[in-house]
């Protein structure tokens, strides 16, 4: 479904079957993880990207502690069940230690909690929450075949891991029984200053995964206003972002619309999540989207002066180029 003009191209999602929209509706601060949202504003954001051709959804009940999956919920029911793809999660429900649990009772219910959160019959979508935080070989030999059995019963349809680590997504894809992981999503590495997922996406779609980026401003890093507080970027990084995003700037354009065209040319990825929470952020990364493509103005001469600050940037940034920062629990040898 579409307002009319240009329309979201829909990529294949691995051998799931699934169309996804390039830009995919992130739901986390629905849950107020980025600050205070309405819940009708926020709902308002679901519909209008609806609208616009958006119909990848992704939430976890450790946004905002379930608001987000309640809130997210609440849009959808207005929505056409059949066209949406609706992505959660399953394992992460905090931020202490003891908040990960990827026994098999424990997502198991956790399923059954976000379908009634979701108000669905079943979740496109499963998928492994910050997988690094808990132990790979639990999620090899327990998590993953309990969410098999609730695929078999058709509460859920697909089943994925996500994480920061690719060294912790190989991992799990090493060991997991052929078919039991559908799809990977990965965050923060395609972006401008990080593009390690590029070079890891021939292996995991040998394992059949089809590939999912998140984070294409690196959790705020790449803006005008900064990253927040507890970003855990280095401070190499940090700086040479600033210098980045004040060169570009000086240059008439905003780091994070170049960050967005981008990741959005990445081709060998199905779809890329970009959180949202009102309806002038929903056009904004919609037109920055189509753009990138080609597909709306920006792409001429405009869209070529783009083009010059967007090497700018990544020339300056290639000193600090795949700098990341340490997550979870060191990935096991062998």
């Amino acid at each position: 479904m579409s307002d009319g003009g240009a329309v979201l191209p829909r990529r294949p999602l691995g051998s799931t079957g699934l169309e996804l929209s390039v830009l995919g509706f992130g739901a986390s601060p629905l849950g107020g993880s980025f600050g205070a949202v309405d819940d009708s504003v926020g709902i308002a954001a679901v519909h209008h990207a609806f609208r616009r051709g958006i119909n990848f959804f992704d939430t976890s009940p450790f946004y905002g502690l379930t608001k987000s999956e309640t809130v997210l919920g609440q849009a959808l029911r207005d929505l056409p069940r059949s066209e949406l793809v609706l992505a959660t999660k399953v394992g992460r429900y905090g931020h202490r230690p003891a908040d990960f649990d990827f026994s098999a009772a424990r997502v198991t219910a956790s399923v059954a909690e976000s379908l009634a959160r979701l108000q669905v019959s079943y979740i496109d979508i499963i998928q492994c929450h910050d997988i690094e935080f808990g132990d790979l070989d639990q999620i090899v030999n327990e998590t993953l075949p309990a969410l098999a059995a609730l695929r078999s019963q058709g509460l859920v349809r697909h089943v994925g891991i996500t994480g920061l680590p690719l060294e912790a997504l190989q991992y799990v894809l090493d060991r997991a029984a052929p078919g039991s992981v559908d799809t990977v999503l990965s965050y923060c590495h395609y972006c401008l200053n990080d593009t390690t997922l590029a070079a890891a996406i021939p292996a995991l779609r040998a394992k059949g995964a089809g590939v999912i980026n998140a984070s294409p401003l690196s959790m705020g890093l790449l803006t005008r206003a900064g990253p927040p507080a507890w970003h855990p970027a280095p401070p190499p990084l940090r700086e040479a972002v600033l210098a980045a995003t004040a060169h570009a700037e000086g240059r008439g354009h905003d780091i994070a619309a170049l960050g967005m065209r981008f990741a959005m040319r990445q081709p060998d990825v199905a779809s890329t999540l970009v959180g949202m929470y009102d309806i002038d952020l929903v056009d904004k990364n919609i037109s920055a989207t189509l753009q990138a493509l080609g597909l709306e103005p920006g792409s001429g001469a405009e869209g070529a002066d783009a083009d010059a600050v967007l090497g700018e940037v990544l020339q300056m940034l290639e000193p600090v180029k795949d700098l990341s920062w340490p997550s979870g629990r060191p990935v096991p040898r062998g």
